[in-house]
């Protein structure tokens, strides 16, 4: 800003913090300041603290010259925002601490990222503001006893590393690019070790499509973002909602084909369904700045599809459009609906190959095999007791009335894979169905991304074969880099690169990009708990459990996966409790086994560990294990470690970075076993 100072008469007065902004993020910035007042830190803020009649650009720079440390809230806004530059250089020139308070993913100009490159920075963008304030008053906290200390002349350590604050650039984290997580299993199959990082990508849950957080980040949409919400079925007998949801999810998938638009996943967009939550609310807690709502009346082979695109800051229409048609016109009016949608957000596309019809493989002729491969879909992701039996059903009719249904035949594929993992089939049984139903796929269609997506899950999970894992997802990837099947594929492409290297940064960079494009997934958010957790950032992992459990109290392994946090914080009374509060036996009893032993309490921890044996040992040898690992018994641990292998090769794939195994790093049969598993890279 301007070198203007305001007049002598009247000084603005020093305080310990200076709060840079850009105006979109007022909310924030008064969050911020009252954190930070409310702990005894006094903060200088515009326009509350410009005196009546003081320069403003003055007022700004005596303030900034005045005060001990910056706090600038970090977002796509201030990035663009050219008095906010100025107000970081002049910090930046007088030398001042600056804690970058970071609440989106936006990239950094490069002007922009110079003078924070060495700045300290809090990422608020995954754990939400309301849990990232505490770090970020320790953090000034922090800094300005160092610089009081400084001022005093004394030698000082207190730039330690904060927990969850970095030093390197902001500008280095990856831009907002997130993409679909698709849904787990039912919770109570996906057990610790495993955990939702080693099974991302696969599985329907229930929990996810149905919580509703009560806390959420603030964001504001760029313009070119939107969130189809699920459309409301309308029929006469309520019995379609199988086909509004199948709609709203292909308009989704055809919308994520346009590389220059943020496009809300499913699983966060359907989280309002049956809601009646004002359109602002939901765009701000989607990070979004336009909504796709509509609803689907059918009757017999009659349509009647009302669409209406909404501008969330106002609440304008854009476009809205009613369309009569015959049932068999389906495909032409997804095609329909998405290109206006696009044309009507200004963004340019190719409709040749964004939007345009799909190809050959994803459709078929026969219009009652697509209904029924919309049943199977919708089952599939329900994820109630005996749904997935169901969308099986669903998708075998499917094919009995086309059995040249490429897709049909992938995502059949899937619900094999699915009941290899869970135990319904056993290991060798899935796998040899879902390769017979991949063969099929893939011989009409040597192209299909699902299908090649579904082979390598079943290589990975099942079978512990990571390269042919990696190379069937490379050739998803290169097929649908757009598309869901292609982004889960390069989800599992880090997966198996983190398990096999125990390097972990990509895949959290990974996460954080997922997490933008489905803020609301409960799903997403313990994938990245995890993942968090495996790297040893305890902090940041107990914080993203905390808040999963916000959302969700009665979220499956939650407990007990926050509860092995908090055992690796020496929180043992907190790990106890917390695990005590599990719903799922197999991950309760395999954490209070760990916690009662690391409390000296043996009895009660051997009683725990029975439990797990006595009722899970025919499908959770894995849990067993590490059970005996964090206990010390490296013989049983690794008799068990033997069992899980026999059971389903793929149960091995987190070994080397599961933190419960740590015990056992030193002893050569854990090498042994790590090339065994091909778990060397």
């Amino acid at each position: 800003m301007a070198e203007e100072q305001p007049p002598a008469s009247q000084p603005t007065p020093g305080r310990d913090v200076f709060i840079s902004y850009a105006s979109h993020d007022k909310a924030v910035a008064d969050a911020v300041c009252q954190a930070l007042e409310r702990s005894v830190v006094m903060c200088w803020i515009a326009p509350r603290d410009v005196v009546p009649g003081e320069s403003f650009a003055g007022a700004i720079v005596h303030a900034i010259d005045a005060t001990k440390v910056i706090v600038l809230v970090l977002s796509e806004h201030a990035a663009t925002s050219q008095h906010v530059l100025r107000e970081v250089e002049r910090a930046s020139s007088k030398r001042h601490p600056l804690i970058a308070f970071r609440i989106d993913l936006a990239p950094m100009p490069a002007d922009f990222e110079y003078f924070l490159n060495t700045s300290q920075w809090l990422d608020a963008s995954a754990l939400g503001v309301k849990l990232a304030l505490p770090k970020l008053v320790d953090a000034v906290q922090r800094a300005i006893a160092s610089v009081s200390a400084a001022s005093l002349g004394y030698v000082e350590t207190i730039h330690k590393p904060v927990a969850n604050l970095s030093q390197q650039s902001p500008a280095s984290k990856p831009a907002t690019r997130g993409s679909r997580l698709p849904l787990l299993a039912l919770s109570l199959l996906v057990t610790l070790g495993l955990g939702y990082f080693a099974l991302d990508n696969l599985w329907p849950a229930k929990h996810s499509a149905t919580a509703q957080p009560t806390t959420a980040a603030t964001r504001v949409g760029s313009d070119k973002s939107i969130a189809v919400l699920p459309f409301v079925d309308m029929s006469e007998k309520h019995d379609q909602e199988y086909f509004s949801d199948g709609l709203s999810e292909e308009l989704i998938d055809h919308l994520a084909h346009i590389p220059d638009l943020k496009v809300i996943a499913r699983t966060s967009s359907f989280a309002f369904k049956g809601k009646n939550e004002d359109m602002r609310s939901i765009a701000t807690k989607l990070g979004v700045a336009h909504l796709l709502e509509g609803s689907v009346r059918k009757a017999g082979g009659e349509l009647r599809i009302t669409v209406q695109l909404i501008r969330a800051s106002d609440g304008v229409h854009l476009w809205s459009e009613i369309y009569d048609r015959k049932f068999n016109d389906i495909f032409k009016i997804q095609n329909e609906i998405s290109t206006t949608v696009a044309k009507a957000l200004n963004v340019a596309l190719d409709m040749t190959t964004v939007v345009g019809v799909q190809p050959a493989s994803q459709r078929t002729v026969d219009l009652e095999a697509y209904r029924l491969l919309l049943q199977g879909n919708y089952f599939f992701f329900r994820g109630d007791e005996g749904d997935v039996a169901k969308a099986e059903g669903y998708l075998l009719q499917a094919l009995k009335l086309d059995p040249h249904y490429a897709l049909a035949w992938a995502k059949l594929a899937r619900v094999y894979a699915w009941q290899a993992y869970s135990g319904k089939l056993t290991a060798a049984e899935g796998a040899a169905k879902g390769r017979a139903a991949l063969e099929q796929a893939l011989a009409l269609d040597p192209n299909c991304a699902e299908a090649y997506y579904a082979r390598a899950n079943i290589s990975r999970i099942v079978d512990g074969d990571w390269i042919a894992s990696m190379s069937d997802n490379e050739r998803a990837a290169a097929l649908d880099p757009q598309g869901e099947a292609g982004d889960n594929a390069r989800g599992n492409i880090l997966s198996v690169q983190a398990a096999t290297s125990g390097r972990l940064d990509d895949s959290i960079n990974w996460a954080r990009q997922r997490l933008e494009r489905d803020p609301l997934d409960t799903i997403r958010l313990m994938n990245f708990a995890t993942i968090q957790q495996f790297a040893g950032h305890l902090d940041e992992s107990a914080a993203i459990y905390r808040r999963v459990l916000e959302m969700n109290s009665d979220y499956g392994t939650a407990h007990a996966q926050y509860g092995v946090t908090l055992l690796l914080m020496r929180k043992n009374a907190e790990a106890l409790e917390t695990a005590k509060q599990e719903s799922d036996e197999a991950s309760k009893f395999l954490v209070l086994g760990c916690v009662y032993w690391t409390m000296g309490r043996q009895a009660e921890s051997d009683s725990a560990l029975g439990a797990l044996e006595r009722g899970f040992a025919d499908r959770k040898a894995y849990e067993i294990a590490a059970a005996h690992a964090c206990r010390g018994e490296a013989d049983a641990a690794f008799a068990w470690l033997e069992r899980a292998y026999q059971q389903r090769k793929g149960s091995l794939q987190f070994l080397k970075i599961y933190p419960l195994f740590q015990k056992l790093h030193d002893d050569p049969r854990f090498d042994a076993l790590l090339h065994k598993a091909k778990l060397v890279g």
